[in-house]
C-alpha cells in the first residue's frame, strides 16, 4: 500500500510579507497569490514493523527511528521531524513507515517549497491515520509546526496557498485568516500565463535573516518599512481588481510599484544582481516585476507585453537568469492511496 500527497507551490503577486507576525497580528496583512503546476511530493509506504525511515530524494538524506524514538533535532530533515513529532503526539502511529519526499523547488526558492512540504506530510498522514482536519485546520497546524514549534522564520501565506489552491486574496489578523477565492475567467488566465516570465537567479537566499531585519523595522517603528507595508496591502487589493477585469498591463505597473515599496522593508531583499537583472528586463520590455519570497536570490516574477516577452527572455538569459515554464492551477493540495503500486 501506498498513500501520496501532491502540494502546489506558489507565486506571490502582492503584499507578501505582511503576512508575517507582528505586523500581520497588529495591523492584518493581506496577501494575493496563486499555485502553480510546481509541486511538493510526500509518500507513506506503511510497514508491519515499528521503524521510520524518512528519505528527501532531493537531497540523498535519511533518518531512521523506531516509532516510540525521541526525534533528534540536529540540523539533518528537522522540519519532518518537526512534523512527525507533532502528529504523533496528538495520534498513535499503528505501524511503522517508510516517508519519502521530493519538492520540484529547493528551499530559498521564493515559491514556497519548505512550509508546502510541511503540508504534503501533514497530508499524507492524515490521509494515512484517517484524520478529520478541514482546510483551515490544516494549514494552521502547518504554520505552528513551522513557526512557532521550530521557530522558523516567514509568514502564514505558503501553507494556506497550497491548501486552497488557485487564486486566492488572503487576509490575515493574528490567528484569524479569510482566505477569498477569485473566480478568474479562462482567457484571463491564459493571457497572463502569456505575459509572464519565471526567471531563476543564481544563489539561492537564507530568508530568515530578510524576514528578521524586516520584524525588527516594524518593531523599532522604522515610518519608512511602515509606510511600505502598508501599501503593499493597497497594491494587493488593486492587483485583484486587476485580475478579475483581465486588466493585465496595469498589474504590471503595480508588480514594478510593489517591488519598488518591498526593497524598503530590509536592505537584504535586493542586491546587484538581482537589480542589474531586472533593470535588464526592463529595458527589454517587462512592464514591471519582483523577485518572490522574502527576496534576496531564488526566482524573480516578470510580466512582459507578450509582443516583447521573447526578448525579455533573450535578454535576461544572456545576463544569467533561467527561464522556468510553467501554469497556474486550481486545485490545492490533494492525497490518495492505492492498494497495489
Amino acid at each position: 500500500m501506498l498513500i501520496r500527497a501532491k502540494a502546489p507551490l506558489r507565486i506571490s503577486f502582492g503584499g507578501g510579507g505582511t503576512d508575517v507576525s507582528p505586523y500581520a497580528d497588529e495591523r492584518g496583512g493581506i496577501v494575493l497569490n496563486s499555485t502553480i503546476n510546481r509541486f511538493a511530493y510526500a509518500t507513506l509506504f506503511p510497514n508491519e514493523n515499528n521503524d521510520i525511515k524518512v528519505l528527501s530524494l532531493d537531497y540523498d538524506l535519511s533518518v531512521n527511528y523506531s516509532i516510540e524514538e525521541e526525534f533528534a533535532f540536529n540540523g539533518q530533515l528537522d522540519l519532518v521531524k518537526g512534523v512527525l513529532k507533532k502528529v504523533r503526539k496528538r495520534f498513535d502511529f499503528p505501524s511503522g513507515f517508510q516517508l519519502y519526499l521530493q519538492n520540484d523547488a529547493p528551499p530559498g526558492s521564493g515559491l514556497g517549497s519548505s512550509s508546502t512540504m510541511v503540508v504534503a506530510i501533514l497530508r499524507v498522514l492524515q490521509e494515512w491515520l484517517k484524520i478529520s482536519w478541514t482546510q483551515y485546520e490544516l494549514a494552521e497546524l502547518a504554520y505552528e509546526i513551522e513557526r512557532i514549534d521550530l521557530c522558523m522564520t516567514g509568514g502564514r501565506q505558503d501553507h494556506y496557498a497550497t491548501v486552497f489552491g488557485g487564486f486566492n486574496l488572503m487576509e490575515f489578523n493574528g490567528s484569524r485568516v479569510i482566505v477569498n477565492p477569485l473566480i478568474i475567467k479562462a482567457e484571463i488566465i491564459y493571457e497572463l500565463e502569456y505575459s509572464i516570465l519565471l526567471v531563476y537567479l543564481k544563489g539561492l537566499r537564507d530568508s530568515s535573516n530578510i524576514i528578521n531585519e524586516q520584524v525588527e523595522n516594524y518593531k523599532n517603528k522604522d515610518q519608512v518599512a511602515l509606510s511600505a507595508m502598508d501599501r503593499l496591502k493597497e497594491i494587493a487589493v488593486q492587483m485583484k481588481h486587476n485580475l478579475l477585469k483581465g486588466e493585465i498591463k496595469d498589474l504590471g505597473y503595480l508588480l514594478h510599484e510593489e517591488w519598488e515599496h518591498k526593497k524598503k522593508i530590509a536592505k537584504g531583499i535586493t542586491n546587484q544582481y538581482i537589480d542589474a537583472v531586472y533593470e535588464e528586463a526592463r529595458r527589454a520590455g517587462a512592464i514591471g516585476g519582483k523577485i518572490l519570497g522574502a527576496g534576496g536570490g531564488g526566482y524573480m516574477l516578470l510580466l512582459c507585453d507578450p509582443i516583447r516577452r521573447h526578448l525579455v527572455m533573450e535578454r535576461v538569459q544572456q545576463v544569467g537568469g533561467q527561464i522556468a515554464h510553467f501554469q497556474f492551477v486550481n486545485n490545492g493540495i490533494q492525497a490518495w492511496s492505492l492498494l497495489n503500486r
